[in-house]
């Protein structure tokens, strides 16, 4: 008896989803599910997409790269000098979750680095450089 019931629940549900997943059913019972419209904000005060707000980003900045073998890296030590291939005048480079989007310079705050941005990346500029 319990398989019979159980058959006609799950063959109710195969028949909702085949109607457009409108509703939903359940055991406790039948949920309505409405649209969102995207132009909708929870509060009508434009503030809908406010969560976005707290997302961690990760920012890197590149000061340079270099290319060396790995029996040059193998002789690094304490104290060791790595050139880089950027000069000094040149601007850092400013990367938002691995994908360019400023470049600057170097600065120190309260004995901490940090970074003036000098130029950023309009999305066109991205674009073109993704091709």
């Amino acid at each position: 008896m319990v398989d019979e019931e159980t058959t006609a629940k799950e063959e109710s549900r195969g028949k909702e989803g085949q109607q457009g997943g409108e509703e939903i059913v359940s055991d406790t019972g039948a949920m309505e599910l409405s649209e969102i419209q995207p132009d909708q904000s929870s509060s009508g005060d434009g503030q809908g997409m406010d969560f976005l707000l707290d997302v961690p980003l990760e920012i890197t900045v590149e000061l340079g790269r270099t290319k060396i073998q790995i029996g040059d890296l193998l002789k690094l030590g304490q104290g060791s000098v790595v050139e880089l291939e950027k000069m000094t005048s040149e601007p850092v480079e400013i990367y938002v979750n691995q994908k360019l989007m400023a470049q600057g310079e170097v600065v120190v705050v309260n004995e901490k680095f940090g970074v003036r941005l000098t130029n950023i990346i309009s999305p066109g500029e991205r674009v073109k450089k993704l091709a």
